[in-house]
């Protein structure tokens, strides 16, 4: 009987890389607008963004529908906040100004 070496193995080649780059964005830009409070800027780029990978990137649909939602979520927050500061401040800014 002869002795055999066994053959060496390799690892499969990585494959991997970032095939949804703006799911990512959108997500990552959904969950920062949450985390850092209300503004107009950020929530609108990540529900662009959501937007456009939800057709173009079918392997991170899940991810660009979880920033479309924290962005639109967030989006419609700031909105409301502001739209209610200025009813709040007009009328307090006028009665200033005249009184």
């Amino acid at each position: 009987m002869t002795n055999k070496a066994p053959l060496p193995t390799t690892a499969p080649a990585a494959t991997g890389g970032l095939h949804s780059p703006l799911s990512v964005t959108s997500l990552v830009l959904g969950i920062a607008s949450v985390a850092l409070g209300f503004t107009l800027v950020v929530p609108v780029v990540g529900l662009v963004l959501g937007l456009v990978a939800r057709r173009r990137e079918p392997d991170g649909r899940t991810m660009a529908l979880v920033g479309v939602i924290s962005s639109a979520v967030m989006l419609l927050g700031s909105l409301a906040v502001l739209l209610v500061g200025l009813v709040v401040a007009v009328p307090v800014g006028l009665l200033h100004l005249l009184g």
